[in-house]
Protein backbone atom coordinates (compact mmCIF):
# COMPACT_ATOMS: atom_id res chain seq x y z
CA UNK A 1 0.00 0.00 0.00
CA UNK A 2 1.04 3.53 -0.60
CA UNK A 3 2.60 5.11 2.32
CA UNK A 4 0.49 6.46 4.99
CA UNK A 5 0.21 10.69 6.24
CA UNK A 6 2.61 11.52 8.13
CA UNK A 7 -0.12 13.37 10.74
CA UNK A 8 2.23 14.39 13.44
CA UNK A 9 5.01 15.99 11.00
CA UNK A 10 2.20 18.07 9.39
CA UNK A 11 0.38 19.26 12.03
CA UNK A 12 3.22 21.31 13.23
CA UNK A 13 2.30 23.65 11.08
CA UNK A 14 -0.36 26.33 10.89
CA UNK A 15 -3.40 25.72 8.37
CA UNK A 16 -2.37 28.30 5.57
CA UNK A 17 0.67 26.86 5.11
CA UNK A 18 -0.75 23.19 5.07
CA UNK A 19 -3.14 23.91 2.23
CA UNK A 20 -0.14 24.60 0.01
CA UNK A 21 2.59 22.06 1.49
CA UNK A 22 0.50 19.01 3.30
CA UNK A 23 0.70 15.92 1.74
CA UNK A 24 2.85 17.08 -1.51
CA UNK A 25 6.44 16.56 -2.28
CA UNK A 26 8.65 17.05 -5.65
CA UNK A 27 8.06 14.44 -8.05
CA UNK A 28 10.54 11.90 -7.10
CA UNK A 29 11.46 11.04 -10.94
CA UNK A 30 11.61 14.75 -12.18
CA UNK A 31 11.44 17.22 -9.22
CA UNK A 32 8.55 18.95 -10.93
CA UNK A 33 7.53 21.23 -7.49
CA UNK A 34 3.30 20.22 -9.05
CA UNK A 35 1.86 16.63 -8.14
CA UNK A 36 2.08 14.83 -11.06
CA UNK A 37 -1.25 13.60 -13.08
CA UNK A 38 -1.03 9.98 -12.85
CA UNK A 39 -3.19 9.26 -16.27
CA UNK A 40 -3.30 5.31 -15.95
CA UNK A 41 -5.72 2.37 -15.25
CA UNK A 42 -3.15 -0.15 -14.03
CA UNK A 43 0.29 -0.86 -12.99
CA UNK A 44 3.04 -3.01 -14.20
CA UNK A 45 4.45 -5.36 -11.53
CA UNK A 46 7.46 -7.02 -11.73
CA UNK A 47 5.76 -10.56 -10.38
CA UNK A 48 2.19 -11.02 -9.27
CA UNK A 49 1.78 -9.23 -5.95
CA UNK A 50 5.63 -7.49 -6.29
CA UNK A 51 4.51 -3.82 -7.03
CA UNK A 52 5.18 -0.56 -5.60
CA UNK A 53 2.13 -0.08 -3.61
CA UNK A 54 -0.14 0.52 -6.92
CA UNK A 55 -1.92 -2.40 -8.48
CA UNK A 56 -5.24 -0.94 -10.26
CA UNK A 57 -6.25 2.94 -10.67
CA UNK A 58 -10.21 1.98 -9.12
CA UNK A 59 -8.15 0.79 -5.88
CA UNK A 60 -4.94 3.52 -6.08
CA UNK A 61 -3.90 6.73 -8.10
CA UNK A 62 -0.49 8.72 -6.57
CA UNK A 63 -2.14 12.19 -7.40
CA UNK A 64 -5.28 10.65 -5.48
CA UNK A 65 -3.07 9.44 -2.45
CA UNK A 66 -1.51 13.34 -2.45
CA UNK A 67 -4.76 14.70 -2.22
CA UNK A 68 -6.18 12.35 0.08
CA UNK A 69 -3.11 13.01 2.65
CA UNK A 70 -3.63 16.63 1.94
CA UNK A 71 -7.28 16.98 3.21
CA UNK A 72 -6.54 14.44 6.21
CA UNK A 73 -3.83 17.28 7.62
CA UNK A 74 -6.52 20.52 6.63
CA UNK A 75 -8.98 19.04 8.71
CA UNK A 76 -7.21 17.69 11.39
CA UNK A 77 -8.08 14.09 10.46
CA UNK A 78 -5.92 11.35 10.32
CA UNK A 79 -7.43 9.95 7.36
CA UNK A 80 -8.83 10.92 3.67
CA UNK A 81 -11.12 9.07 0.88
CA UNK A 82 -11.89 10.79 -2.42
CA UNK A 83 -15.21 10.29 -4.42
CA UNK A 84 -16.55 11.42 -7.42
CA UNK A 85 -18.55 13.70 -6.06
CA UNK A 86 -20.11 15.06 -2.80
CA UNK A 87 -22.95 12.63 -3.17
CA UNK A 88 -20.87 9.68 -3.80
CA UNK A 89 -19.08 10.57 -0.45
CA UNK A 90 -22.75 10.56 0.58
CA UNK A 91 -23.81 7.28 -0.44
CA UNK A 92 -20.62 5.65 0.65
CA UNK A 93 -21.86 6.86 4.02
CA UNK A 94 -24.82 5.58 4.26
CA UNK A 95 -23.74 2.08 3.42
CA UNK A 96 -22.36 1.91 6.71
CA UNK A 97 -25.87 1.14 7.54
CA UNK A 98 -28.21 -1.75 7.60
CA UNK A 99 -31.87 -2.75 6.90
CA UNK A 100 -33.96 -1.27 10.58
CA UNK A 101 -31.43 0.91 10.61
CA UNK A 102 -32.60 5.13 12.06
CA UNK A 103 -30.77 7.83 11.30
CA UNK A 104 -31.06 11.18 12.88
CA UNK A 105 -30.85 14.11 10.18
CA UNK A 106 -30.81 18.16 10.21
CA UNK A 107 -33.85 19.19 8.13
CA UNK A 108 -32.46 22.42 6.65
CA UNK A 109 -30.01 20.16 4.58
CA UNK A 110 -29.22 20.12 0.84
CA UNK A 111 -31.77 18.64 -1.60
CA UNK A 112 -29.65 16.39 -2.46
CA UNK A 113 -28.82 14.61 0.17
CA UNK A 114 -32.58 14.74 1.22
CA UNK A 115 -33.07 12.90 -1.81
CA UNK A 116 -30.87 10.04 -1.52
CA UNK A 117 -32.26 9.73 1.99
CA UNK A 118 -35.87 9.66 1.01
CA UNK A 119 -35.89 8.41 -2.48
CA UNK A 120 -32.95 5.72 -2.24
CA UNK A 121 -31.96 4.55 1.30
CA UNK A 122 -35.08 4.06 2.62
CA UNK A 123 -36.39 2.04 0.00
CA UNK A 124 -33.81 -0.30 2.00
CA UNK A 125 -35.27 -0.33 5.22
CA UNK A 126 -33.17 2.89 6.76
CA UNK A 127 -35.59 4.52 8.37
CA UNK A 128 -34.26 8.76 8.42
CA UNK A 129 -36.10 11.17 10.72
CA UNK A 130 -35.52 14.44 9.98
CA UNK A 131 -35.58 17.37 12.61
CA UNK A 132 -34.78 20.62 14.17
CA UNK A 133 -31.29 20.80 15.72
CA UNK A 134 -30.89 24.11 16.08
CA UNK A 135 -30.56 22.94 19.81
CA UNK A 136 -28.71 19.98 19.80
CA UNK A 137 -31.11 18.50 22.81
CA UNK A 138 -34.14 17.69 20.69
CA UNK A 139 -31.44 14.96 18.95
CA UNK A 140 -32.24 12.85 22.54
CA UNK A 141 -35.59 12.19 21.95
CA UNK A 142 -35.46 10.60 18.74
CA UNK A 143 -32.77 8.51 19.89
CA UNK A 144 -33.92 4.45 20.30
CA UNK A 145 -32.17 1.07 19.98
CA UNK A 146 -32.56 1.28 16.19
CA UNK A 147 -30.52 4.93 15.76
CA UNK A 148 -26.96 4.00 14.75
CA UNK A 149 -26.09 7.87 12.94
CA UNK A 150 -26.56 11.92 13.37
CA UNK A 151 -26.29 13.83 10.21
CA UNK A 152 -25.64 17.59 10.19
CA UNK A 153 -25.10 20.26 8.30
CA UNK A 154 -23.70 23.77 9.81
CA UNK A 155 -23.78 26.14 9.00
CA UNK A 156 -26.84 24.61 6.88
CA UNK A 157 -28.12 24.82 3.23
CA UNK A 158 -29.26 27.52 2.30
CA UNK A 159 -30.85 29.15 5.52
CA UNK A 160 -27.39 28.92 7.30
CA UNK A 161 -28.65 27.30 10.74
CA UNK A 162 -25.91 26.67 13.17
CA UNK A 163 -25.71 23.34 14.74
CA UNK A 164 -23.43 22.98 17.97
CA UNK A 165 -21.08 20.12 16.67
CA UNK A 166 -19.44 19.41 20.13
CA UNK A 167 -23.03 19.32 22.06
CA UNK A 168 -23.90 16.51 19.28
CA UNK A 169 -20.64 15.08 19.50
CA UNK A 170 -21.36 14.53 23.15
CA UNK A 171 -24.88 12.84 22.30
CA UNK A 172 -23.45 10.74 19.65
CA UNK A 173 -20.84 9.73 22.21
CA UNK A 174 -22.96 8.47 25.29
CA UNK A 175 -25.11 6.52 22.45
CA UNK A 176 -22.69 5.11 20.81
CA UNK A 177 -23.46 6.99 17.57
CA UNK A 178 -21.51 8.03 14.74
CA UNK A 179 -21.65 11.85 14.23
CA UNK A 180 -21.51 12.91 10.42
CA UNK A 181 -20.91 16.44 9.87
CA UNK A 182 -20.90 18.15 6.18
CA UNK A 183 -18.63 21.07 6.01
CA UNK A 184 -18.79 22.03 2.77
CA UNK A 185 -20.31 25.27 3.65
CA UNK A 186 -18.18 26.27 6.02
CA UNK A 187 -14.72 24.79 4.41
CA UNK A 188 -11.55 24.01 6.66
CA UNK A 189 -10.43 27.32 6.60
CA UNK A 190 -13.10 28.50 8.68
CA UNK A 191 -14.28 24.91 10.48
CA UNK A 192 -12.45 21.80 11.27
CA UNK A 193 -15.46 19.11 12.78
CA UNK A 194 -13.07 16.44 13.93
CA UNK A 195 -11.75 19.01 16.87
CA UNK A 196 -15.28 19.57 17.98
CA UNK A 197 -15.94 15.44 18.13
CA UNK A 198 -17.33 14.44 15.03
CA UNK A 199 -16.54 11.03 13.95
CA UNK A 200 -17.17 11.23 9.79
CA UNK A 201 -16.53 14.69 7.88
CA UNK A 202 -18.01 15.04 4.44
CA UNK A 203 -16.81 17.51 1.97
CA UNK A 204 -18.20 18.30 -1.44
CA UNK A 205 -14.84 19.32 -2.84
CA UNK A 206 -17.04 20.59 -5.70
CA UNK A 207 -17.68 23.79 -3.97
CA UNK A 208 -15.17 26.06 -2.19
CA UNK A 209 -12.16 23.22 -2.21
CA UNK A 210 -12.61 23.01 -5.85
CA UNK A 211 -13.30 27.02 -5.77
CA UNK A 212 -13.11 27.48 -9.43
CA UNK A 213 -16.26 25.40 -10.84
CA UNK A 214 -14.29 23.47 -12.79
CA UNK A 215 -14.52 20.06 -10.88
CA UNK A 216 -16.99 17.65 -9.35
CA UNK A 217 -15.40 15.92 -6.33
CA UNK A 218 -16.44 14.47 -3.13
CA UNK A 219 -14.48 14.11 -0.12
CA UNK A 220 -13.97 12.00 3.59
CA UNK A 221 -12.02 13.02 6.43
CA UNK A 222 -12.01 10.67 9.72
CA UNK A 223 -9.64 9.71 12.94
CA UNK A 224 -10.93 6.54 12.85
CA UNK A 225 -8.93 3.65 11.51
CA UNK A 226 -12.05 1.27 11.34
CA UNK A 227 -14.17 3.95 9.59
CA UNK A 228 -10.95 4.48 7.17
CA UNK A 229 -11.03 0.67 6.57
CA UNK A 230 -15.18 0.26 5.80
CA UNK A 231 -15.48 3.52 3.71
CA UNK A 232 -11.79 2.58 1.94
CA UNK A 233 -13.34 -0.99 1.37
CA UNK A 234 -16.94 0.82 -0.29
CA UNK A 235 -14.83 3.23 -2.54
CA UNK A 236 -12.89 0.22 -3.64
CA UNK A 237 -16.03 -2.16 -3.96
CA UNK A 238 -18.00 0.28 -5.15
CA UNK A 239 -16.08 2.37 -7.54
CA UNK A 240 -16.97 5.96 -6.95
CA UNK A 241 -13.58 7.50 -7.47
CA UNK A 242 -12.72 10.35 -8.98
CA UNK A 243 -10.35 10.60 -11.88
CA UNK A 244 -6.48 11.85 -11.59
CA UNK A 245 -7.09 15.28 -13.73
CA UNK A 246 -10.26 16.08 -11.34
CA UNK A 247 -7.97 15.46 -8.19
CA UNK A 248 -5.68 17.11 -9.42
CA UNK A 249 -7.84 20.35 -9.78
CA UNK A 250 -8.37 19.74 -6.33
CA UNK A 251 -5.45 19.75 -5.12
CA UNK A 252 -4.79 22.81 -6.93
CA UNK A 253 -7.91 24.63 -5.57
CA UNK A 254 -6.97 24.30 -2.24
CA UNK A 255 -3.36 26.24 -2.24
CA UNK A 256 -5.21 29.00 -2.17
CA UNK A 257 -8.55 28.06 -0.09
CA UNK A 258 -6.99 30.55 2.49
CA UNK A 259 -6.76 33.82 0.01
CA UNK A 260 -10.15 33.13 -1.30
CA UNK A 261 -11.99 32.53 1.74
CA UNK A 262 -10.60 35.43 3.14
CA UNK A 263 -12.05 37.53 0.66
CA UNK A 264 -15.49 35.42 0.42
CA UNK A 265 -15.59 36.02 4.31
CA UNK A 266 -15.17 39.96 3.45
CA UNK A 267 -17.86 40.57 0.67
CA UNK A 268 -20.36 38.05 2.33
CA UNK A 269 -20.29 40.20 5.45
CA UNK A 270 -20.71 43.41 3.81
CA UNK A 271 -23.44 41.77 1.05
CA UNK A 272 -25.22 40.63 4.32
CA UNK A 273 -25.06 44.26 5.99
CA UNK A 274 -26.36 45.84 2.57
CA UNK A 275 -29.58 43.01 1.68
CA UNK A 276 -30.73 43.69 5.91
CA UNK A 277 -30.90 47.73 5.06
CA UNK A 278 -32.53 46.82 2.02
CA UNK A 279 -36.70 47.88 1.90
CA UNK A 280 -37.60 45.24 -0.42
CA UNK A 281 -35.98 42.60 1.87
CA UNK A 282 -37.62 40.66 4.73
CA UNK A 283 -35.43 38.75 6.09
CA UNK A 284 -31.28 37.88 5.71
CA UNK A 285 -29.64 34.61 6.43
CA UNK A 286 -26.48 34.92 7.62
CA UNK A 287 -24.55 33.15 10.82
CA UNK A 288 -22.38 36.57 11.43
CA UNK A 289 -25.32 38.58 12.33
CA UNK A 290 -24.84 38.91 16.33
CA UNK A 291 -28.51 38.44 16.67
CA UNK A 292 -28.20 35.50 14.56
CA UNK A 293 -30.14 32.68 16.85
CA UNK A 294 -26.56 30.82 17.51
CA UNK A 295 -23.97 33.15 16.77
CA UNK A 296 -22.37 32.83 19.66
CA UNK A 297 -22.25 29.17 18.52
CA UNK A 298 -21.06 30.05 15.08
CA UNK A 299 -18.09 32.33 17.10
CA UNK A 300 -17.16 29.57 19.10
CA UNK A 301 -16.95 26.26 16.60
CA UNK A 302 -16.07 28.92 13.01
CA UNK A 303 -12.97 31.20 12.96
CA UNK A 304 -15.44 33.46 10.71
CA UNK A 305 -18.78 33.28 8.91
CA UNK A 306 -18.26 32.80 5.03
CA UNK A 307 -20.05 33.68 1.81
CA UNK A 308 -22.82 31.89 1.92
CA UNK A 309 -25.97 33.89 2.54
CA UNK A 310 -29.77 33.70 1.78
CA UNK A 311 -32.82 36.18 1.83
CA UNK A 312 -36.69 36.42 1.41
CA UNK A 313 -38.39 39.30 -0.13
CA UNK A 314 -41.29 41.12 1.43
CA UNK A 315 -42.83 40.09 -1.48
CA UNK A 316 -42.70 36.81 -0.84
CA UNK A 317 -43.88 34.86 -4.07
CA UNK A 318 -41.65 32.94 -6.63
CA UNK A 319 -42.34 35.47 -9.36
CA UNK A 320 -40.78 38.24 -7.62
CA UNK A 321 -37.64 36.17 -6.95
CA UNK A 322 -37.27 35.15 -10.24
CA UNK A 323 -37.73 38.92 -11.31
CA UNK A 324 -34.54 39.42 -8.93
CA UNK A 325 -32.97 36.25 -10.66
CA UNK A 326 -33.11 37.61 -14.38
CA UNK A 327 -31.80 40.56 -13.67
CA UNK A 328 -28.88 40.30 -11.98
CA UNK A 329 -25.05 40.71 -14.10
CA UNK A 330 -22.43 39.75 -12.10
CA UNK A 331 -24.62 37.60 -10.18
CA UNK A 332 -24.92 34.14 -12.06
CA UNK A 333 -28.16 32.04 -12.11
CA UNK A 334 -26.45 28.57 -11.36
CA UNK A 335 -26.12 25.76 -9.22
CA UNK A 336 -23.48 25.06 -7.13
CA UNK A 337 -21.64 27.12 -4.78
CA UNK A 338 -18.34 28.02 -3.58
CA UNK A 339 -16.46 29.21 -6.77
CA UNK A 340 -14.24 32.54 -7.26
CA UNK A 341 -17.27 33.75 -9.43
CA UNK A 342 -20.52 34.92 -7.30
CA UNK A 343 -23.64 33.17 -7.89
CA UNK A 344 -27.31 33.52 -7.31
CA UNK A 345 -29.68 30.49 -6.89
CA UNK A 346 -33.74 29.95 -5.96
CA UNK A 347 -33.41 26.86 -3.75
CA UNK A 348 -37.40 26.60 -4.21
CA UNK A 349 -36.77 25.35 -7.51
CA UNK A 350 -33.09 24.36 -7.74
CA UNK A 351 -30.76 23.14 -5.25
CA UNK A 352 -34.05 22.52 -2.98
CA UNK A 353 -36.59 21.80 -5.50
CA UNK A 354 -36.67 17.44 -4.39
CA UNK A 355 -38.10 18.64 -1.19
CA UNK A 356 -41.96 18.41 -1.10
CA UNK A 357 -43.19 22.35 -0.76
CA UNK A 358 -45.24 21.72 2.32
CA UNK A 359 -41.95 20.26 3.91
CA UNK A 360 -39.84 23.09 2.34
CA UNK A 361 -42.37 25.81 3.90
CA UNK A 362 -42.56 23.79 7.19
CA UNK A 363 -38.60 24.01 7.43
CA UNK A 364 -38.41 27.48 6.42
CA UNK A 365 -37.46 27.25 2.86
CA UNK A 366 -39.62 30.11 1.80
CA UNK A 367 -40.90 30.88 -2.01
CA UNK A 368 -38.92 33.75 -2.22
CA UNK A 369 -35.56 32.76 -0.82
CA UNK A 370 -32.76 33.79 -2.77
CA UNK A 371 -29.46 32.08 -1.73
CA UNK A 372 -26.12 33.39 -2.97
CA UNK A 373 -22.63 32.26 -3.08
CA UNK A 374 -20.51 35.32 -2.81
CA UNK A 375 -17.26 35.81 -4.86
CA UNK A 376 -14.05 37.62 -4.68
CA UNK A 377 -14.78 40.22 -6.97
CA UNK A 378 -14.82 43.95 -6.28
CA UNK A 379 -17.35 44.40 -3.62
CA UNK A 380 -18.62 47.96 -4.66
CA UNK A 381 -19.75 45.96 -8.46
CA UNK A 382 -21.41 42.98 -6.03
CA UNK A 383 -23.57 45.40 -4.19
CA UNK A 384 -24.24 47.52 -7.28
CA UNK A 385 -25.41 44.54 -9.45
CA UNK A 386 -28.13 43.54 -6.70
CA UNK A 387 -28.94 47.25 -5.77
CA UNK A 388 -30.13 47.33 -9.33
CA UNK A 389 -31.64 44.01 -9.43
CA UNK A 390 -33.75 44.13 -6.43
CA UNK A 391 -34.99 47.99 -7.59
Amino acid sequence: MPARFNYMENQKHKLATRLIHAGVEPDPTTGAIMTPIYQTSTYVQAAPGDHKGYEYARTQNPTRTVLQNALASIENGKYALCFGSGMAATDAIAKLLMPGDEVIVANDLYGGTFRIFTKVFANYGIKFHFIDMSNAENIRQYINANTKMIWAETPTNPLLNIIDIEACSKIAKEHELILVVDNTFASPYLQNPLDWGADIVLHSATKYLGGHSDVVHGALIMNDAAFEEKLRFIQNSCGAVPGPHDVWLVLRGIKTLHVRMQRHCENGKAIAAFLRSHPKVDKVFWCGFEDHPNHAIAKKQMRDFGGMLSFTLKDDSIDAANAVLSKTELFSLAESLGGVESLIGHPATMTHGSIPREQRIANGLSDSLIRLSVGIEDIDDLIADLKQAIG
